[in-house]
């Protein structure tokens, strides 16, 4: 062991497999101070061991009393659609055929913005013991050839991003009104909302903590 003691290694939560990460935390607890040249050390060691998919970018000490999940202050999803195919994006994005109004999708995140009871996005049967959800932003805007969706919220449902995105699609598709995603919402029954977008184009984008974090 290279610490030379077990570690418990606690992260900032799960994603729905097949999501990918750009910035993500866990915090460990140890018996001793580790200097900073120990630790710079210790990261290029990881590196070595860890599958190329994955990266460590810093290791760094904070508060006894921070926790890499329950201290977030909130996170940032960021979802992928392209509408032209390509080989090389096709494991980040979602490669969507047709025409869409974005236009009428970002009323419809001005919508969502209006509650905080996202019960109908979230898988069922989960072992939450809240649905109420604080989201701060949610818009649609082109980065380049790309649609992308980004959202914030203090915490997410199990599911909860991608069966937002798939509701907001069926509005931009002429599938579903703005009265009818009002209707959805506050049925509080996933049933009534749209599909799941696959997996591959939603990235865990950004964690925020509070300043005492120390975020590197």
């Amino acid at each position: 062991m290279m610490l030379r003691e077990a570690v418990k290694l606690t992260g900032a939560g799960r994603t729905d497999t097949g999501v990918h990460a750009k910035e993500y935390y866990s915090h460990f607890d140890t018996n001793r101070e580790i200097r900073r040249p120990e630790l710079q050390k210790l990261v290029f060691k990881l590196n070595s061991y860890l599958d190329p998919d994955i990266v460590i970018h810093d290791i760094f000490p904070v508060s006894e009393h921070t926790h890499a999940r329950f201290s977030a202050s909130s996170r940032t999803y960021k979802y992928y659609i392209t509408t032209r195919k390509n080989p090389f994006r096709n494991k980040f994005t979602h490669f969507f055929f047709g025409r869409i109004d974005v236009d009428l999708m970002n009323q419809g995140a001005d919508i969502i913005l209006q509650y905080d009871d996202f019960t109908s996005f979230s898988k069922v049967d989960t072992d939450t013991k809240t649905n109420i959800c604080k989201i701060s932003r949610a818009f649609w805007e082109w980065e380049g050839e790309e649609l992308v969706f980004t959202i914030t919220a203090n915490r997410f449902l199990r599911n909860m991003v991608r069966s937002i995105v798939g509701t907001l699609l069926d509005i931009g598709t002429g599938k579903l009104s703005l009265a009818e995603l009002k209707m959805v919402i506050e049925s509080k029954n996933r049933a009534n909302a749209g599909d799941s977008v696959p997996a591959c184009g939603l990235i865990l984008y950004s964690i925020d903590y509070p300043g005492e974090m120390g975020k590197r």
